[in-house]
């Protein structure tokens, strides 16, 4: 990109159609990032696909982020960031959601503070990537089709990727026999 990233034209189209809304603009290596709040995240994807300038068209994976620990101060501990492209310019665009956690982590307690609406109905590939933020960091999606564990059973006592997980687990290494090449 030739300019900077802060002056993406993509900035310009969301603050004039979402004027009353909080966002933020940042930059990292040429690559734009517009931060919004998790109420305002579904309309402001909506508008990033149908409008006729930004025209993001596939949405290439959604990521989450645990910040705990991060040096620096974050506005929430967790964070949903959604990788937009727009194939006829050529053209990448991130949207991220901080959510920050009301209840401890450790559980698999249902936090009302780690809600989002999920994009599902905007991009038929977010389905999969959203059931795997649930699986891994217990964030959960509002209005998704089919919102169940991806990776781990379905009554499986935490959320692995949350940083205040153990690295060794829990105990749940304990109850399964150990499988080697002389015994399968």
């Amino acid at each position: 990109m030739s300019t900077s990233a802060l002056e993406h034209p993509t900035f310009k189209r969301v603050k004039s159609a979402f004027g009353s809304c909080k966002l933020q603009a940042t930059e990292f290596r040429g690559q734009a990032t517009l931060v919004v709040e998790p109420k305002d995240l579904h309309a402001i994807m909506s508008f990033l696909r149908d409008d006729e300038e930004c025209q993001f068209n596939f949405l290439a994976d959604v990521i989450g982020i645990d910040y705990l620990g991060y040096p620096s101060k974050m506005p929430g501990r967790f964070a949903v960031v959604y990788n937009l492209c727009a194939y006829s310019r050529d053209d990448r665009f991130f949207v991220k959601v901080y959510l920050d956690p009301s209840i401890p982590t450790e559980g698999i307690e249902e936090d009302p503070a780690l809600f989002v609406d999920s994009v599902c109905d905007l991009w038929n590939s977010a389905e999969w990537p959203e059931r795997e933020l649930f699986d891994m960091f217990g964030i959960r999606f509002a209005n998704h089709p089919d919102l169940r564990r991806i990776m781990l059973w379905k009554d499986y006592p935490a959320h692995p990727l949350r940083k205040d997980y153990p690295l060794r687990g829990r105990g749940e290494r304990e109850s399964y026999r150990v499988v080697d090449r002389t015994s399968s």
